[in-house]
């Protein structure tokens, strides 16, 4: 058995799944509704405020389809009941980010502020200083598909450090030109 795959899905109050004709799935919670198609080989049962997914046979398309589909079903869950949050941070000189109507609109190095829309059921949130961004949205995907194209419009560079980058990301610093670094240089 998948040790992922074997895993029952908890379901918190106030969050319901409804099966329907051809593992159609929707979650219902206090968050919003997300909805998927699901293999057909895979089976879903709903039982004591549980969801277990089972396989039909060990062929090795059904143990991968086995865990994918319970860890989209608890992605699916964890969104409708308390969400999904990315937090990048904005560095360098006059970079800076805020929400208008919205949207995000970035001043990162261009000769222009860029503007993203943003798609449904994903807000932004920018803190006081413009160096914070927040995405959050119930939809784990399309939440991780925006902070990753939000970070690509900048990405950090490793000489200063400037650019956009996920909160906590590492970025190794580079020495530089070799000739600028030391003592008195020769004129």
């Amino acid at each position: 058995m998948s040790r992922i795959g074997k895993m029952p899905v908890a379901l918190p109050k106030g969050v319901s799944v409804t099966v329907d004709q051809g593992n159609y799935i929707t979650v219902k919670g206090p968050k919003g509704q997300l909805e998927q198609q699901f293999p057909a080989e895979i089976t879903f049962a709903i039982e004591n405020g549980e969801v277990t997914v089972t396989r039909p046979t060990d062929a090795k398309n059904h143990r991968a389809l086995h865990g994918l589909s319970r860890a989209l079903l608890n992605n699916m869950v964890t969104g409708v009941s308390s969400g999904f949050t990315r937090v990048l941070e904005v560095e360098g000189v006059g970079y800076r980010a805020g929400v208008l109507n919205k949207n995000l609109v970035m001043l990162v190095g261009y000769s222009h502020p860029v503007e993203l829309v943003a798609p449904p059921g994903v807000t932004f949130e920018v803190d006081k200083t413009g160096r914070t961004i927040t995405i959050s949205g119930i939809d784990k995907q399309v939440v991780g598909q925006m902070a990753a194209h939000v970070h690509d419009l900048r990405p950090p560079e490793p000489y200063k450090g400037k650019g956009v980058r996920y909160q906590g990301e590492k970025i190794r610093q580079k020495a530089g030109k070799s000739g600028k670094v030391g003592g008195k240089g020769k004129k």
